[in-house]
C-alpha cells in the first residue's frame, strides 16, 4: 500500500470517528467537501464548458469526467 493510500485511509477513518463521536456535524462535512472541491477545481460539465468556452460534448470528449453523488464533474487541477 502506498503512503498516499495509507494517509487516505487514516483521514477517512479520522472523519468517520469524529463524526460518530459528535465532534463533526453536517456543516463540518460540507466544509470538508467544499475544501476538497476547491483543491480538485471541481466543476460540472456545463460550468466547465462555459468557463472554458467549450461545448458540452467537447468537454465530455476531451476531459476526464468523474461521477460524484450521481452528478458528472470535471476535475481540472493539473
Amino acid at each position: 500500500m502506498t503512503s498516499t493510500q495509507v494517509n487516505t485511509d487514516k483521514l477517512c477513518n479520522f472523519i468517520i470517528q469524529k463524526f460518530e463521536d459528535g465532534e463533526l456535524n453536517n456543516d463540518s462535512l460540507v466544509q470538508i467537501i467544499e475544501l476538497c472541491g476547491g483543491y480538485l477545481n471541481l466543476k460540472t460539465i456545463s460550468d466547465y464548458a462555459q468557463k472554458n468556452k467549450m461545448s458540452y460534448n467537447g468537454v465530455k470528449k476531451h476531459r476526464k469526467i468523474q461521477t460524484v453523488f450521481n452528478v458528472k464533474f470535471v476535475i481540472d487541477n493539473d
